[in-house]
Parts: structure tokens; sequence; C-alpha cells
């Protein structure tokens, strides 16, 4: 479905001036960027800060000027389908920092997007680098080492500086003079408690996703293959009403929960059947044995096929080089397959004994390095 045509239109600065901007279009984006801004008013209160964001960044602080991830989409077809929607919002993201001018703006994933704002602001000669005074950050960086690996020239062009949340990344961009800084990944800050938990005796967990398109096609076939398994109750997580609308919709038995979590609960799992995003590497990092499901529309899948030169769609398994999670993509996600999948997670005291030790590999990989965090980054920049 399109997005609503209406007017888009920002507010001024709160503070009749603005430090920091931040694009972040997505819900993991809006959590990572949140993070993010409750250090930066922890080390220097006086900053003001704005945001196209969600409500993790309008509760951490910034000025909420849109939310993005009302809005967010996936694939080729569906950006195809909201362009009019999306080139008002680019228009307007213009036009508002031409006239407000913050010091610096931290674009936050969300590359479609992002990379395109930084070359206009470039071409329009209000970027450092496009000879103006407004800084270019771009925290997590666009995965250049799956697709579009030729963006990091053009990111090196517009770019002042890049903040990656894998150690891997800074050499991907080795043959530029953009030089990448590891942070450490989000999800690993010395007081972070993840969302979920591991325990043997609590219900299954399936996590469909939270853009509505994507949960639309990667639900129903969680919950047939949740069906044919049905040996212990199952909790789906959703972040937000758009979402459970989607979820409400497939019709899920009285043994499925459906859970948004209250601000700092922990759901225990036992096992869990979740797609390729966000969640998926908080239940690898909390040592949730499980699988990736993922569907996508089938022009997007075929294009994504001819582009994408990865070996696996989850980043745990990427990071690691090896399965920590089986994926079922496409066809290969039957409820037969799924399933099995759960029976093995849930059943095989091996598989739990596998499954935590990748765990532990994954953690070491992405402990945050002395140089300091993400919000350290920042603040040497401003």
């Amino acid at each position: 479905m399109s997005q609503e045509k209406q007017p888009i239109s920002f507010l001024p600065p709160e503070d009749g001036r603005v430090d920091l901007l931040i694009i972040a279009g997505e819900h993991s984006g809006d959590q990572h960027a949140a993070k993010v801004v409750r250090d930066l008013h922890w080390q220097r209160p006086g900053l003001a800060i704005a945001a196209l964001g969600g409500p993790e960044l309008a509760k951490a602080g910034a000025q909420l000027l849109h939310d993005m991830t009302a809005s967010s989409v996936v694939g080729f077809v569906e950006v195809l389908k909201n362009y009019s929607f999306f080139k008002a919002l680019f228009d307007e993201t213009l036009r508002w920092i031409a006239e407000h001018k913050p010091r610096a703006v931290m674009f936050v994933d969300y590359p479609g997007m992002n990379l395109r704002i930084a070359k206009a602001l470039h071409e329009r000669g209000l970027s450092v680098k496009g000879g103006g005074k407004i800084k270019l950050l771009f925290y997590i960086s666009p995965q250049i080492w799956a697709w579009k690996a030729k963006r990091r020239f053009t990111m090196a062009e517009h770019l002042d500086a890049l903040a990656v949340i894998f150690p891997f990344e800074v050499e991907c961009y080795a043959d530029t003079t953009l030089r990448p800084e590891f942070v450490g990944h989000p999800f690993l800050a010395e007081e972070h408690v993840g969302p979920v938990k591991y325990d043997p005796a609590a219900p299954v967990l399936l996590l469909p996703g939270s853009r509505k398109q994507a949960v639309g096609r990667i639900f129903p076939v969680m919950l047939r293959g949740f069906e044919k398994y049905a040996e212990r109750e199952a909790v789906v997580i959703y972040p937000s009403d758009e979402i459970e609308a989607v979820l409400r919709a497939a019709n899920p038995p009285k043994n499925v929960r459906l859970l948004k979590p209250a601000e700092g609960e922990i759901v225990a799992a036992s096992a869990v059947l979740t797609s390729s995003g966000t969640m998926s590497m908080h239940c690898a990092l909390a040592g949730i044995p499980g699988a990736v499901v993922y569907r996508a529309n089938p022009l997007t899948y075929l294009l994504g096929r001819m582009l994408v030169k990865v070996p696996y769609l989850g980043i745990a398994n990427l990071l690691l080089k090896e399965p920590m999670y089986p994926e079922y993509i496409q066809g290969a996600a039957t409820p037969e397959a799924l399933a099995k999948e759960l029976r093995a997670c849930v059943g095989d005291p091996a598989r739990r004994a596998e499954t935590e030790a990748r765990a532990e590999k994954l953690r070491a990989i992405l402990r945050r390095p002395a140089s300091g965090t993400a919000a350290d980054w920042v603040l040497r920049r401003l």
C-alpha cells in the first residue's frame, strides 16, 4: 500500500539552532541512534539535537521532525510504489537543512535515502566537502561488502567521517580517502541488556520483522511452520500497532501470543524463527538456537540474487563465516522445514551448546574498542 498523500513539513529547531541532525530511517536505526543521543546528552547536556527517526529518538531527547519508522519500506518494488512520498520527504529534508544549517548531519544506515541526501548537500554547496560548513557523518556503514561496493568512492567524496559497527568493514574502505572508525556494536555497550534471553522452558519466539510488507510475507510461513511443530506455545514480538495489524490478519491461533514488550522488558525463548534483521542479532548474541526465515517480493528477490554476492543473509552467519542460524529463503522456507528446525532447537542439547559457543565467538568479535563509543566519535567532530 502506498504512503498517504499529505504535505510534509518539519517544524523549526526548538532552541532556534541545531548542533546535530540525525537521519535514521528504520526501527533499528532509531534504536541505535537513540543510544548515541543519550550518551551525547550525558557528556554534553547543552547539545541541540533534531532527528528524522522514530519514537526511541524522541524519548532520548531529540526533537523529532518526522517519524521515519512509520514509513519504512524495503525492496525495489516497494520503493517505486511510494516514490512520490519519498520525493516529498527528500525535498523537505533538504529545505530544512538549507534553512537551519545544523553543524553536522549524522546519517544512520538507510543508505538508499541517506547517501542521496549527502550527495545533494554536496552538490548544493552546503556540506564541508561541497564548500559549505555542514559536516556529514555516517554511522553504521551500508553493506558494501554485500552489494553496490562502488558506493564507497562516492561516500569518500561526500562524507567527512564514517563509524562502522563490524571490525571487518574498516578494510572495505582501504582504497578510498575515507578512514572509517570501528566503534563497537551498539548491542554490546557495557550497560546493554538485550530484549531477549535463552530459557529452555520458555515458548518459542517468532520474529517476522518490523517492515509491514516483509512481515506480511514472512509471518504466514513462520506461523504454518510453528503449527506443524506446536509442542509448546509461541510468542511474536512486534514493534508497532501497524505491524500488530498485519500479524492479526494472519489469524494466529490461541497458542500464539502477540507481544509488544514494555520498555526494559526481556522476553525469554527456547528457540527462534527470525527474519534477517536487527532482532536476529539480539537472538544470536543471547545464544538462542534458531533459524533465519526470509521471503521477499519475487522481483526484489530475483534482483537481489543478481546483485548480492555474499554466502549468507544473516549478519551473525556472515561475521562467523559459518551458519549459526540455518537460512530458509523464499521457496526453501516450507512449514515442514521450519517445524523440523524448531524440534531440533528445543530438543537437542548439542544444538544449544553449539549455539552458545558461536554466540561467545560473536560477542568477542563485536566488543567495543578502546577508542570509545559512537558518541565519542561524534563529539570529536562537533
